[in-house]
């Protein structure tokens, strides 16, 4: 069972390089748009009496390491995508619009820029231990980029009525105030048509899938595959042999040219213990020994960026029914060559 363990927030950087700033989504329009989609389709959960206290069942089973109780409940997936969800929302469209270069790459190598823009090619993203926050944000590169997207979001936990419900509200006109104006409501448009992106939920531990059916998660096509504030859990309880035989499992299954996406908490927050010592080494590193250390007979791992700590701020002006905080995360991003 992967975790979706809250990212902290701190006050300052813990990091020796001071942190960069990540990129921003368009504007703050945008961003408010975004944290609409959450409101709407999670407003009586916030609106809840018994709200506080389902985040509290939420940190104290976090605390303890139990997923199962953490994510086993509707009413506890639902109050957690409301409370930590939007955030990570707005943080993940920001780092996909900056790895916007490298998607299009994937996209256009045998075909032109114009066909990308025009919805003839399809970008296909497989987030592995995502629901919600992904969702959004893979929602929001097709609505920014005007393009056609396949999203498979692949987890544990049961989130698939959260993943109808946010699809039906991206899909859908937001409500409108009954004293709108007349041009308010004819421009009112969904953020997606619901021919531009097609979802799907599959509930599993990625751990235990057997390579075809891991071949058939990820198709014969290239694509985007992420691992957002997910590669640490399954390093920490999944263990070291079983997440390295999934990377490598992943590496043999996937299309040249496809991308993988790595984001998780920064420094010593994402560290693995090894061995019967529990010596701890850093995420990263073991991240880069098996992509980049070990040579494979049928591909390589190249690094394309990599950023070990990176602060998303919330700009001012941003409304949402409870107060959301900054955070930092370290990210990074490889493409996969085969012959």
């Amino acid at each position: 069972m992967v975790g979706k363990t809250p990212s902290k927030t701190t006050t300052s950087a813990s990091s020796t390089r001071p942190p960069k700033a990540a990129p921003t989504v368009q504007d703050t329009r945008d961003q408010q748009r975004l944290l609409d989609v959450f409101a709407h389709a999670f407003g009586s959960v916030l609106a809840s009496d018994d709200f506080p206290a389902v985040l509290q069942e939420i940190k104290q089973a976090l605390f303890r390491r139990d997923f199962a109780a953490a994510f086993a409940s509707q009413r506890c997936l639902d109050a957690y995508a409301a409370r930590w969800s939007p955030t990570r929302a707005l943080c993940y469209a920001a780092v996909l619009r900056a790895v916007g270069d490298h998607v299009r790459q994937m996209l256009g190598a045998d075909g032109s820029a114009d066909e990308l823009l025009h919805g003839s090619k399809i970008f296909s993203m497989l987030s592995i231990g995502g629901c919600a926050a992904e969702h959004v944000a893979f929602a929001h590169y097709i609505h920014d980029t005007a393009s056609q997207g396949a999203l498979t979001l692949l987890d544990a936990a049961p989130w698939s009525h959260v993943t109808s419900r946010l699809q039906e509200i991206l899909t859908s006109a937001p409500p409108l105030s009954n004293y709108a104006s007349a041009a308010a409501k004819a421009s009112n448009q969904p953020l997606l048509l619901d021919s531009q992106l097609s979802t799907t939920f599959c509930q599993s531990d990625v751990l235990s899938l057997t390579r075809d059916r891991l071949a058939g998660l990820v198709g014969a096509d290239p694509l985007l595959v992420t691992l957002l504030f997910t590669l640490n859990e399954l390093y920490t309880d999944g263990g070291l042999g079983k997440t390295t035989a999934f990377l490598r499992s992943l590496g043999g299954a996937l299309a040249s040219r496809s991308l993988l996406l790595v984001v998780d908490s920064p420094g010593s927050y994402s560290e693995a213990a090894v061995g019967k010592e529990k010596k701890r080494y850093p995420m990263q590193w073991l991240l880069d020994h098996t992509l980049l250390g070990a040579e494979a007979r049928d591909h390589h791992w190249e690094k394309l960026e990599s950023h070990d700590s990176v602060w998303f701020r919330l700009p001012e002006g941003l409304s949402y029914p409870i107060q959301l905080e900054n955070m930092r995360y370290q990210m990074h991003l490889y493409r996969i060559h085969k012959p």
